[in-house]
């Protein structure tokens, strides 16, 4: 039995009775609605509203769009549910994981990078504003990875580093300031990412630390938020076969399932071991991580009866669904165990929805300026005579951009041309298709190559590296022994592994209009680069250090 007026539901009386009198009321296929979370934009608004009306969705989120047109999708459904919604969204890097008008506040490692607790707790709190003034109620964040492996192509940024300590820090800090301001937090993705150099997006991974070393640092993350009061955990696809086999010993590693599908990891160790009774949810159904794992109509029930509470999406709800009713009529998924997810879910519904909440403040373009300042980090000067730089001793810029040129303020090659130009810069925008190799006697002192790349981390991609022009490589940093040349990685900070011998790099962690302006200034000396990488930017490479 459930004790939901403790920790972490915490219920006053009412809401304790408004829980136990609603799973009296729902029908068996009312319950099995409550444990699917769906992707609002994949229905016509109609259907997804029929849908919420006859009780089969316990949770929705919507991909970010303009904040009015979410706040009015959530307020069309909210009429129309017989029981409240959790309304989700991916509050990883600021409101715009919510919507596209949202502040780009930062990935997790630019606010690690700024090594300010005060930092972390603002960027939570503006998370906390932009989502909840659209409707938001349930983020799936704080991200309590550790980025171990520097190939891993989806960590990366979104993980406050390498350091466990640091990484269960900010989590805490982010957890507690979120539910403090009336959302409830998911933190993800246990058993945790970023020891496998993949993406649990496109096949199950693996985190393959040994189990003492795994209890130490995600282990330990997740125990401490537990403590905390956390209201939520999502398990990724993500197989850890040492804890697995620990908590079972007649299991061998082929055995051993992801998270999202493994009773050892939901049951035994978050709940019994680490003794969680908040809700479990599965990270996206629809990746191949999980897909790949079990025969769908097996998994969806396996999957709540293994732990997990609730379900994220869907390759066809309707099928989906039916495999769900079937499994609790073959007995794959039990009327106890059903009742058990139902009741906390319920209950955060019950947390969120039923209880009074003051509105939060927040100035979420002026905290991320303030974070991008202290975190700018410059992880290499081998020449510390090449900065500062100014118009005078640099009046050519030779501008080469690598990676995505598009963020949501615009173009950052129009960005950064614009800037330099205003700071008195002559900018030339290099396309190597429209040059040819030539030699390096005739390179002017004067000129100085600016570098500003963005390759950012994603989903369903197998790494993270730079991609040179096929035409002999021709926006390759060759000549770094003849002439200054400046390397900015506004996203991954692991690029020095492709430009080793680059001696000036500097990392920004987030690629912002702001981002850039203060690069560019703190390349002139108008402010101090004041950020501590949270990873070894050198990847463990003795020669990216020369």
């Amino acid at each position: 039995m459930i004790d939901i007026t403790a920790k972490p539901f915490y219920l006053n009386q009412p809401q304790a009775d408004w829980v136990r009198q609603t799973l009296k009321t729902l029908t068996t296929e009312q319950k099995a609605g409550q444990l699917f979370c769906v992707m609002g934009g994949d229905y016509e608004p109609s259907g997804l509203l029929q849908m919420v009306q006859d009780g089969k969705v316990g949770a929705v989120l919507f991909r970010p769009a303009p904040s009015e047109v979410i706040r009015e999708a959530y307020m069309r459904l909210d009429e129309a549910a017989p029981i409240p919604l959790l309304k989700a969204a991916n509050l990883e890097e600021g409101g715009s994981g919510a919507v596209s008008d949202g502040t780009v506040f930062g990935w997790p490692m630019l606010t690690a990078a700024a090594c300010e607790p005060e930092i972390v707790r603002k960027f939570a709190l503006a998370c906390a504003y932009e989502g909840r003034s659209a409707g938001i109620n349930w983020t799936f964040s704080p991200v309590c990875d550790i980025d171990y492996n520097y190939r891993n192509p989806i960590t990366n940024v979104r993980t406050y580093g390498s350091d466990p300590d640091k990484v269960l820090k900010y989590a805490g800090i982010f957890m507690r300031t979120i539910q403090e301001n009336g959302m409830a937090a998911c933190a993800k993705h246990f058993p945790g990412d970023g020891v496998d150099f993949r993406d649990q997006h496109l096949h199950p991974t693996y985190n393959s630390l040994p189990a003492d070393q795994w209890y130490e640092s995600y282990g330990e993350i997740y125990q401490s938020l537990i403590d905390d009061g956390l209201l939520s955990i999502m398990a990724g696809h993500i197989v850890q076969p040492c804890v697995t086999m620990e908590n079972n010993p007649g299991l061998s590693y082929q055995d051993c399932l992801p998270g999202s599908l493994c009773r050892e990891l939901l049951t035994g160790v978050l709940r019994e071991k680490f003794g969680f009774q908040g809700v479990i949810t599965t990270d996206a159904t629809i990746m191949g991580g999980y897909c790949m794992a079990m025969e769908r109509k097996k998994a969806l029930p396996a999957s709540v009866m293994a732990g997990s509470d609730m379900l994220v999406f869907n390759t066809c709800f309707g099928e989906d669904y039916d495999y769900m009713l079937e499994g609790i009529r073959n007995g794959l998924l039990t009327q106890e165990r059903l009742d058990e997810a139902v009741t906390r879910i319920l209950a955060l519904k019950a947390r969120l929805c039923l209880g009074e909440w003051e509105s939060c403040q927040a100035a979420p373009m002026k905290w991320h300026r303030e974070c991008a300042d202290k975190a700018i980090t410059l992880v290499k000067n081998i020449k510390p005579d090449v900065l500062p730089v100014t118009a005078k001793r640099y009046p050519q810029v030779r501008l080469i951009c690598l990676g995505k040129d598009e963020i949501p303020e615009g173009s950052i090659r129009k960005i950064t041309k614009a800037f330099l130009e205003k700071e008195g810069f002559a900018v030339e925008l290099y396309d190597p298709m429209e040059d040819d190799l030539h030699g390096s006697g005739d390179l002017a002192e004067s000129r100085l190559t600016l570098y500003m790349t963005n390759y950012e981390q994603a989903s369903n991609q197998t790494g993270v590296r730079i991609h040179w022009c096929p035409k002999h490589a021709l926006d390759l940093p060759r000549f770094l022994n003849e002439e200054t040349c400046i390397f900015v990685s506004l996203a991954n900070p692991y690029l020095l592994q492709d430009v080793p011998r680059v001696k000036t790099y500097i990392n920004a962690y987030t690629a912002t209009r702001t981002v850039i302006e203060l690069v560019i200034g703190k390349l002139m000396g108008k402010s101090p680069f004041q950020g501590i990488s949270p990873v070894d930017p050198f990847c463990g490479l003795p020669d990216a250090r020369l």
